[in-house]
């Protein structure tokens, strides 16, 4: 099993910064991938960006450019560096790790809000 927990949320204004962690434990050698997803209020889970362990990536457009994913080489931490953070970007984020198998692993997300 593997277990995800983020860290790094918090209350920016508008334009800033913050980096979101999260650390994996478990069977680590079992994730294929790690990516970090977000939900604001009355909307879908949607994906952020995602990371996988030979380093490919992928991110949603409305992120691209702001955002970058990164994680350590054994995959124990993953890394969300969030710049020029916008009002819209107020969401609680999660974690996921995909576990080879086809199963995932989320954490219990961390809220990150953004004043305008």
């Amino acid at each position: 099993q593997v277990q995800v927990v983020e860290s790094g949320g918090g209350l920016v204004q508008s334009g800033g910064s913050l980096r979101l962690s999260c650390a994996a434990s478990g069977s680590i050698f079992r994730i294929t991938a790690m990516g970090w997803y977000r939900q604001a209020p009355g909307k879908q889970r949607e994906l952020v960006a995602r990371i996988t362990r030979n380093g490919s990536t992928n991110y949603a457009d409305s992120v691209k450019g702001r955002f970058t994913i990164s994680r350590d080489t054994g995959m124990t931490t993953a890394y969300l560096q969030m710049s020029s953070l916008k009002p819209e970007d107020t969401a609680v984020y999660y974690c996921n790790a995909v576990v080879f198998g086809n199963s995932n692993s989320w954490g219990q997300g961390t809220q990150v809000t953004v004043s305008s």
